[in-house]
């Protein structure tokens, strides 16, 4: 089988944007298209990564949309809806495509638009993805979160401080991200005095509401050189779900889709956790960074948050996390944050990431859905 290919990337900026999601995948698309000189009508398929388009601003039949602003009348296009993992669910459904020969062009963009609702109605939105049992008696992420958080404190005797640091270590990546949400550095004392949401989560536990968009172009690896002179292959990817009803987990602080789709993945690309020079996790709460490090085997049960306190997981450290700034600070644009992942991917595996710039050959990002009900591990390499 012929390996998939990344030959074009982009995103837009992140943030609190007038443009309404159809705008913002317009942008995202084409400038992907762009960066690889294809043309709209040379697409086959066109896939959106979207979780609630209808919810947020009455939008439905985005694809159809963009395949029409983008001029790619008469490609195949599909919505991918998997909750906050919608985008690397994307990833796989247009890896899939071009791997199966089904496709030799694929284009991906993943959007939503958040920020005209308050923050009461976009948690809302999001809390609708919970179990129904779960969800009337007011459950929401944010306070999973906080439970889960605090009994990881408990068992492993890690330091309040230690989630206060992926806090810090995201937001001073985001000043050098020129697409991040938040370009500002904070110091630990300004998120351990930050107001509580869901104890012992403080404000800057939490990533923002964010609008924006991002895509990446696919095809046969054996065609690439067509397109681009530097391109990415997707070596690995895999998915899988936990349970739905997050309280029948036996261990909460274990995230077993992340286990399963990144055994997978790694499988797939003949890697395991020590080939991986650099990583996106899906740190929409601090804590989450903490179970995804150690659940992808970088880091031995109980032991990533000393792993951050030690700056291994720095931008000059061994094993670099969310050089992009992370959902913490880049923004969580839920359709757009996994693409926006394998976008910082690209752009790191080429070398054009800037002042953010790490060395490495292998990238691996980890896109979770909801508290860990489904995940999409992907692992991109140079070729």
């Amino acid at each position: 089988m012929d390996r998939v290919a990344i030959i074009g990337a982009s995103m837009t900026t992140f943030g609190d944007r007038d443009a309404w999601v159809r705008e913002l995948l317009a942008e995202a698309g084409d400038a992907a298209l762009r960066d690889a000189g294809v043309d709209g009508d040379d697409l086959d398929h066109l896939y959106v990564s979207n979780m609630a388009s209808g919810e947020f601003e009455g939008q439905t039949g985005v694809p159809n949309a963009l395949a029409h602003d983008l001029g790619a009348l008469g490609a195949y296009t599909q919505r991918v809806d998997q909750t906050s993992a919608s985008g690397g669910a994307g990833i796989y459904a247009a890896w899939q495509s071009v791997a199966s020969g089904a496709s030799d062009m694929t284009l991906l963009v993943g959007g939503e638009k958040m920020t005209h609702k308050t923050t009461g109605e976009a948690t809302d939105v999001i809390a609708s993805l919970t179990h129904p049992v779960e969800y009337k008696h007011g459950v929401t992420l944010p306070s999973f979160a906080g439970l889960t958080a605090r009994k990881y404190l408990d068992e492993y005797d890690a330091p309040r401080e230690s989630l206060g640091q992926v806090a810090v270590k995201n937001h001073r990546n985001g000043v050098d991200n020129p697409h991040a949400q938040f370009r500002k550095e904070v110091d630990l004392e300004t998120v351990l005095e930050s107001p509580i949401v869901a104890d012992p989560l403080r404000l800057y536990d939490f990533c923002p509401i964010t609008d924006g968009s991002a895509a990446l172009l696919f095809c046969p690896e054996s065609v690439a050189e067509q397109y681009a002179d530097d391109y990415v292959v997707v070596s690995g990817i895999g998915g899988a779900t936990d349970t739905h009803v997050v309280h029948e987990r036996d261990d909460p602080t274990t995230m077993n889709g992340v286990v399963e789709s990144s055994d997978i993945a790694y499988e797939m690309a003949d890697r395991g956790p020590e080939d991986v020079d650099f990583a996106e996790l899906h740190d929409m709460f601090t804590i989450l960074e903490f179970l995804q490090s150690e659940d992808l085997g970088f880091f031995e049960k109980g032991e990533g948050w000393k792993a951050v306190e030690e700056g291994v997981t720095d931008r000059d450290g061994d094993l670099p996390i969310n050089t992009s700034g992370g959902l913490k600070s880049k923004g969580h644009p839920l359709g757009a944050s996994g693409v926006a992942q394998a976008y910082e991917l690209y752009v790191q595996l080429l070398g054009d990431a800037g002042d953010r710039q790490v060395e490495g050959d292998v990238g691996l990002a980890c896109n979770v859905g909801g508290f860990g009900n489904c995940v999409t591990t992907t692992i991109l390499e140079q070729p």
